[in-house]
Formats: structure tokens, sequence, C-alpha cells
């Protein structure tokens, strides 16, 4: 994913680039919770659509506006509460980002700007998966990829990837 600054539009003409520091902090919790539970090649798309799932997850908890190092382990139980399968992380997002969007915050916030295309990935893409529901006939499977698969939008592989990566933490 691009990450590009943007420069300040609050009238002091001084340049500066605004840096997301508080998505890309929380895309690398997600990335490090990942890769320690070493669940998916960091190149795959299940790999991506769990750090994307999990970083917004990191992201739109911080009520406070300040994610800190020292919060993390305190902050996994929260994060395992929200990620759990009976939970409705899905609207939990989207009225989380409906919320920041109008709390006064910039238009053009680049935090909220990689959050709104992290979701707008996750739920505009759909991986190929195996499917959990159906009930295979006349035998067993022999393998994995030789099982029924079916189109999944990519948060709902990236969400028990994400809370799985948190419980082997």
């Amino acid at each position: 994913m691009l990450h590009r600054g943007r420069e300040n539009t609050d009238g002091t003409g001084d340049g500066e680039l605004t840096v997301p520091m508080a998505w890309l902090y929380a895309e690398y919790i997600a990335d490090e919770l990942l890769r320690s539970g070493d669940l998916m090649p960091p190149t795959s798309f299940e790999f991506r659509a769990g750090r994307d799932a999990l970083a917004l997850t990191v992201f739109l908890s911080d009520t406070d506006g300040e994610l800190s190092g020292i919060r993390v382990v305190t902050q996994l139980e929260t994060w395992l509460s929200l990620t759990a399968y009976d939970q409705p992380w899905q609207e939990w997002v989207q009225g989380r980002l409906r919320d920041l969007a109008g709390d006064g915050r910039d238009a053009r916030d680049p935090d909220l700007e990689l959050a709104g295309e992290a979701w707008r990935w996750l739920r505009e893409t759909e991986l190929l998966a195996p499917d959990l529901n159906a009930v295979p006939g006349g035998g067993a499977v022999a393998g994995e990829d030789e099982g029924p698969k079916v189109w999944t939008p990519a948060w709902q592989l990236g969400l028990p990837l994400g809370h799985l990566a948190i419980h082997l933490f």
C-alpha cells in the first residue's frame, strides 16, 4: 500500500508533511502480531486481509488518540473481544469510521484516509477460500486445495486470522 504525506492545509504555508503515524503504528502492531503467529506467508492476500483487519481494530479502538507501545499488551484483551466470532465487527468498524469523520477531524486526515482505504479493500476484495459451510458428499477430501471453495470478502478471512494471531501472541 502506498503511504503518502500531505501538505498542511492549516494556512501556515510551511509546507510540512502530515505523516499518518497513528495508522502506520497500528499497521506495524498488526503486522508484528501476524508475523509472530506465523499463520500465513507475509506475501499472501490472506496475510494482508489479516493485517488490515487487525490494523483497523487497533486504530479504531484507540479512543484516546495515543497508541502507546507500552499499552499494546494491555490492549490485547480488548482486541480479542472486538475480533471474536460472535461480535458485529463490520458494523463496529463502519460506526467508528463514521464517528471519527464526524468528530471535526480534517476530511483529509491521513490516518483516517488510510483506514478508510483499508476498509474499502477489505469490503470490496474477495478471496477464494475453503467453504466451511459445505458438507463434503461421498467421501473424505484428500487435501485442503481439493475441497469446495467459495469467494469470500477479505474481511471475513482476515478477521479470524487476526483473532488467532492475537491468541498466539
